[in-house]
């Protein structure tokens, strides 16, 4: 175990923590040059196209140092908030992070959580400068950045160039020499935590985990500490650029293990693994169990797919711990989902997943956060969903959460983005000077306002130059209504929203303009009206596809034509009661897309 080094890479988005990785990789010849790619690790599509990472990846690398052979158990982690619960996981199975800071970019807000998320567990960090061969490198004023944030020394920081390789092979040493090795013992009783899995559809669902003590043998009966389910190891090994297949896994190390588990439902990431025989006499502290922030309902075109959409989500909850979904039904869309996100991204990303790896075509309904309702009852009442609020004759008020974010910016968009945040009910709580030009502003806004595009407006504001971070913070009683859209006087509960009052009439007349540009024309008038309990407060209408019925009439007495007019009215009106109004699926997506 002397010779272990168990650490994962931490830094803000695009910091470049994946190059490092394939640097890395490079020097230590676990992948041959022949099959290295850019962002190696990264193994889904989706993370190659839009250039993140979305999953922590494993991986085991060998290294010869002064004539001794080391393995390091590397952790290449996501940067995006939303996934900042990956992270969190990827740090208790190690003793060391690696803290990447863009030489260009400097100290963002995300590198300071991630430290924090670090330091909260204990961990060795490294801080190191990437991307100094850019032409816009500020080395000295980032090392002082740098400096202030974690205390450290200027020379305790390295340098280096994740793209050309330059400084990476100073890097390694560093980690032998500050990193601890893994503590614990091989004669101890089994004691492995469980940080990560995926499911195949071949071999089931493959546990990912980290021997704090003791040992595990291919063919050990092992038990499942919180789920108190038994299985023999029908395989262990140790993560390469593929799983390697061991005879054993020991105490220090990071492994795989195949039990030919099919049920989802019967491992949990955070759990414990011990021997059936000789059982470690506490289980592990595993993770808190997630928080999600934003909730949507995510429902299947074809109502016979439930079943299927169950499996897939089932499935993918494995893959990604954060997601939590429960069902729930809706008069316009049938059986569903409620899933509950830790941010906008993350939603866009499950809903990406689900249709590419999955083939599930499916609906998401306007994403909403949790709501505390007090009655006049005194009961208080949790809103996950705007139907589930009661008539506004019970309410006594209404709890909105709030979060307390941070934003990193330069001087010059300062203004902007205070108007933006100001815009979004938010309370400046703070604004200090990091350097001369770099400003930290702390808000405490509502979460509902965040959910939508907020961090695009931010971003397009600052020209990419914002970082922006957040926690929740407290529930605020808040003067929040109910805004339903109706279509031809019925409810459409897929597009209801728990919205503020002072917001309610813009967004509503939004709302219907651009269902009035996607609800296709047909043989009846569609109204299509935003409403607050009763009262009205927009409405666009679509008028019918008209057929000419007088075109068969040339010339003759206008009595005529007029009869038919009154005949095809009739018809009409008679039309208009038992029509049904058809919403295209993009009219369920616009919501999101509001202000485009």
């Amino acid at each position: 175990m002397e010779n272990i080094r168990n650490f994962s890479i931490i830094a803000h988005i695009d910091h470049g923590k994946s190059t490092l990785a394939d640097r890395l990789l490079q020097l230590t010849n676990t992948v041959s040059d022949r099959d290295l790619q850019a962002q190696t690790l990264d193994d889904m599509d989706l993370e190659r196209e839009r250039g993140i990472t979305i999953k922590s990846h494993a991986i085991q690398m060998d290294y010869m140092y002064e004539g001794k052979k080391y393995i390091f158990n590397l952790i290449d982690t996501p940067g995006h908030v939303d996934f900042s619960y990956e992270v969190s996981r990827s740090l208790a199975a190690c003793e060391g992070a690696l803290l990447l800071v863009d030489a260009t970019q400097g100290i963002q807000a995300q590198t300071i959580s991630n430290l924090y998320l670090a330091i909260e567990n204990g961990l060795e960090i490294i801080p190191i400068i990437n991307k100094i061969d850019m032409d816009g490198a500020m080395i000295e004023e980032v090392k002082d950045q740098i400096v202030d944030l974690i205390g450290c020394k200027h020379e305790d920081i390295l340098e280096a160039s994740g793209k050309t390789g330059l400084g990476v092979d100073l890097i390694l040493p560093e980690v032998i020499k500050r990193i601890p090795a893994p503590k614990g013992s091989e004669t101890e009783p089994l004691q492995a935590l469980i940080f990560d899995s995926v499911f195949n559809q071949f071999r089931g669902v493959i546990a990912y985990f980290r021997v704090l003590n003791g040992t595990i043998k291919k063919g050990d009966k092992v038990k499942f500490v919180n789920t108190e389910k038994e299985y023999f190891a029908d395989e262990v090994g140790i993560m390469r650029m593929t799983p390697e297949p061991k005879s054993e896994v020991k105490a220090g190390d990071i492994g795989y293990i195949i039990t030919g588990i099919k049920v989802s439902k019967e491992i949990k990431v955070g759990d414990t693994i011990t021997h059936v025989n000789r059982p470690c006499a506490d289980s592990i502290k595993g993770f808190e169990d997630v928080k999600p922030m934003v909730f949507a309902g995510i429902y299947p075109i074809d109502n016979d797919d439930f079943e299927e959409l169950r499996d897939s989500l089932e499935k993918l909850q494995l893959n990604d711990a954060s997601l939590v979904w429960e069902p729930e039904t809706s008069l316009a869309l049938g059986f569903g989902f409620r899933c509950g996100f830790l941010g906008l991204l993350h939603l866009e990303i499950i809903q990406e997943r689900l249709e590419r790896e999955y083939d599930m075509t499916i609906i998401t309904t306007v994403p909403n956060v949790t709501y505390f309702c007090y009655t006049k009852q005194g009961e208080k009442l949790t809103v996950n969903n705007p139907s589930d609020l009661p008539d506004p004759t019970f309410i006594d008020y209404v709890e909105e959460p709030y979060i307390k974010a941070q934003l990193i910016t330069k001087p010059e968009y300062v203004g902007a983005l205070m108007k933006l945040c100001m815009d979004k009910r938010g309370i400046l709580k703070n604004q200090v000077y990091l350097s001369p030009t770099k400003i930290e502003l702390q808000f405490e806004m509502p979460l509902a306002e965040i959910v939508f595009d907020f961090y695009d407006n931010l971003k397009s504001i600052s020209k990419g130059y914002a970082s922006f971070d957040y926690h929740m913070h407290d529930f605020r009683e808040s003067d929040l209504v109910k805004l339903d859209i109706k279509l031809n006087g019925d409810n459409v509960d897929a597009f209801s929203a728990l919205i503020h009052r002072s917001k309610a009439y813009s967004f509503g007349s939004r709302l219907c303009e651009k269902l009035k540009e996607l609800i296709p024309r047909q043989q009846f008038v569609i109204a299509i009206q935003a409403a607050i309990g009763a009262k009205i407060i927009a409405r666009e209408t679509i008028s019918a596809m008209r057929k000419d019925v007088t075109a068969k009439c040339y010339g003759g007495d206008i009595s005529r034509k007029r009869k038919l007019l009154e005949k095809q009215k009739k018809g009409k009106k008679r039309m208009r009661q038992v029509g049904n109004v058809e919403v295209p699926q993009e009219a369920f997506m616009a919501v999101l897309k509001l202000n485009d």
